[in-house]
């Protein structure tokens, strides 16, 4: 009777202790799981991230490539950046110029501070206005009039402005906000200068 009565006791507890293991594992499994889930999620909310700014940069180059924004802000903020990264011909994310791009600085640029090679970027982009009145001794002008000594350390039509742009994505899909801001220095003529960089 007693060996009866201790097989059962034995069979009760392989019984509980194979449970027990059962359920560990089991557990062990979830927690791997969820813990993959996080890792997958975590995963696509850095891509998601890196495509927004990659969005928002793209945003602001586009703007800067041309100088459109210093003429007329508020219209070239007004109209939103798409941005096709998946490349289906569909746009993933859509970025705002926002705040508006603000001329944060201007100064009237020394005539000895403008090079031969600002003179060929200038021209290239028909911004020669600039250059109206003087060029460095030497320089390859197209026509302009080099000034005598005593003027070349004097004002320029030119003014040196400095922008700020900056570009937000708020995506609804992946839940993701990002903003990229960049600093621009571009050369303007005095009154377009004064024009756009109102207070």
């Amino acid at each position: 009777m007693r060996e009866i009565g201790r097989m059962r006791s034995q069979r009760g507890a392989t019984l509980f202790v194979v449970m027990v293991l059962m359920l560990a594992m089991a557990w062990f499994a979830m927690s791997a799981m969820r813990i993959g889930r996080q890792n997958l999620t975590m995963v696509g909310n850095r891509q998601a991230e890196a495509q927004a700014t990659a969005a928002a940069q793209s945003a602001i180059e586009q703007t800067i490539s041309s100088d459109a924004f210093t003429r007329d802000p508020k219209a070239v903020a007004a109209i939103p950046v798409e941005a096709d990264i998946d490349g289906d011909g569909k746009p993933d994310f859509v970025a705002h110029l926002a705040p508006i791009p603000k001329c944060v600085r201007l100064r009237p640029m020394k005539a000895n501070e403008i090079t031969p090679s600002d003179i060929e970027k200038m021209i290239a982009t028909k911004h020669m206005g600039c250059l109206a009145s003087t060029r460095p001794p030497g320089a390859a002008g197209g026509g302009y009039v080099e000034a005598p000594g005593p003027v070349q350390a004097g004002n320029t039509p030119c003014f040196a402005t400095e922008w700020n742009v900056s570009a937000a994505v708020n995506d609804p899909v992946t839940h993701t906000n990002v903003v990229v801001s960049q600093g621009v220095a571009i050369r303007l003529l005095k009154e377009d200068a004064e024009n756009s960089c109102k207070s």
